[in-house]
């Protein structure tokens, strides 16, 4: 039960993120050049965060891609972490990367 809940949550939260990504809505091209990206660059990892969310679903009936896909998540948001503190983005900045890494290893410790 939690394994689903928590696959859900981050399905929905990493799906709406990845998609407004790819399509490149006003709000995240501004965010992208914000960080320092291009438009480009954030489509891939859009694209990328669509792909985790297909990964966690695969999670359910083969553990080891289910991992592999929380890996992924880890690295993302270590990265956007890193970035928003470039910025010069404070605790508000860099706290969704925090919650949803928080949310991930949740995720990873159900899983195994």
């Amino acid at each position: 039960m939690s394994l689903t809940i928590l696959t859900l949550v981050l399905a929905v939260w990493f799906g709406l993120l990845g998609a407004t990504k790819v399509v490149a809505i006003p709000a995240m091209a501004e965010r992208a050049a914000h960080v320092g990206f291009s438009v480009g660059a954030y489509r891939v990892i859009g694209l990328l965060e669509l792909m985790g969310v297909i990964g966690l679903f695969v999670g359910w009936a083969v553990t080891g891609v289910g991992v592999a896909a929380a890996a992924g998540f880890l690295l993302l948001l270590a990265g956007a972490a890193v970035a928003h503190l470039r910025a010069g983005d404070r605790l508000l900045g860099v706290a969704p990367a925090v919650v949803s890494a928080a949310l991930v290893a949740g995720y990873l410790v159900v899983l195994v």
